[in-house]
């Protein structure tokens, strides 16, 4: 049984964590958020250590760790900006690190961090979850099967991400451009992520919209078009969906076709460290691209609507 560290416990995300360190048989030994409304770490680990404040939760890692009892994994699920202090908190406690995405905010820090791991000799996995969702290993491997016999082929994709969200997120840190990295970072990272591990590598990244609640531009891969739109605003939810009084909407179309991968989420954070566990975790280089994707569009010129660009920005009121 391998003992955990929970850095960020009372965010949306803690819970899959402390599901899947129960789910594959561990201990979650102590945790740390600012908040103290974690009443769900009751449903997981009621034993755990819980502080407020990060001082106190080093001491106590410091503390197990002299006494050779420390924790063996440390899990990240800090607002984004932390994630790099957290990770070199994690690796110089003795611990292997397990981060949520966006794994850094800058590509510079994905280099910084390997140093500490060869300094260490531990290692950082971030959680890429849609590289282990079955509609997306197939859709990989069918690509593969399709560029052996034309290796020059290019896909057109059209991505729309549609999570709407209440007035809340523009409060909190999600909402400050230095702290999340903007929208492209909270809720477009992963989808980059899987996109350039199918499809290949970047050559170029515009940006045709950036606004605080909604982007959208053109990548250009290896082997792939893609047009994407990300919005975490109402307004731009199909009529059918919210009929159906729903708040979310992800369509991802290759060569006009879509590809069905709205259901099978719930497993993937205890499928993520059921292969972590096995050494089979996504390092710093597995991130980079996404890292720099993301980067790129927050520091990147807007072209404004020239040229092609993705359907859904044609909602959006000038």
């Amino acid at each position: 049984m391998k003992k955990f560290a929970l850095i960020g416990a009372a965010g949306y995300i803690a819970p899959r964590h402390m599901k899947a360190i129960k789910e594959t048989g561990n201990d979650l030994v102590a945790a740390l958020d600012k908040s103290d409304s974690v009443g769900i770490i009751d449903s997981y680990f009621p034993k755990a250590h819980y502080f407020t404040e990060f001082e106190r939760f080093d001491r106590h890692i410091d503390k197990r760790r002299r006494n050779s009892d420390g924790v063996d994994y440390v899990s990240i699920c800090s607002p984004n900006y932390l994630h790099d202090s957290h990770i070199r908190f994690g690796l110089r406690s003795g611990a292997d690190v397990i981060c949520e995405k966006p794994l850094v905010l800058n590509p510079w820090n994905i280099d910084a961090i390997g140093v500490i791991e060869k300094e260490t000799g531990k290692k950082l996995n971030n959680i890429l979850q849609l590289r282990l969702h079955p509609s997306i290993i197939a859709l990989k491997e069918k690509v593969q099967a399709e560029l052996k016999n034309n290796p020059s082929k290019v896909y057109d994709i059209d991505l729309t991400y549609l999570t709407s969200r209440g007035r809340w997120y523009f409060v909190s840190w999600k909402g400050d451009l230095d702290k999340s990295g903007g929208i492209a970072s909270n809720i477009g990272v992963h989808f980059y992520d899987m996109l350039t591990w199918i499809f290949g590598s970047v050559k170029s990244n515009k940006v045709h919209l950036a606004e605080k609640d909604t982007a959208s531009g053109v990548l250009e891969l290896k082997n792939a078009n893609v047009k994407w739109f990300l919005s975490v605003n109402y307004e731009y939810i199909p009529d059918e969906i919210k009929e159906k009084e729903q708040r979310t909407f992800r369509s991802i179309t290759v060569d006009g076709n879509e590809i069905e991968f709205s259901g099978g989420f719930t497993d993937l954070h205890t499928l993520s460290y059921q292969e972590i566990l096995k050494g089979n975790g996504f390092g710093l280089e597995e991130a980079r691209n996404s890292i720099e994707i993301v980067h790129n569009i927050r520091n990147a010129q807007v072209l404004g609507l020239k040229g092609e660009y993705h359907p859904f920005c044609k909602k959006v009121k000038p």
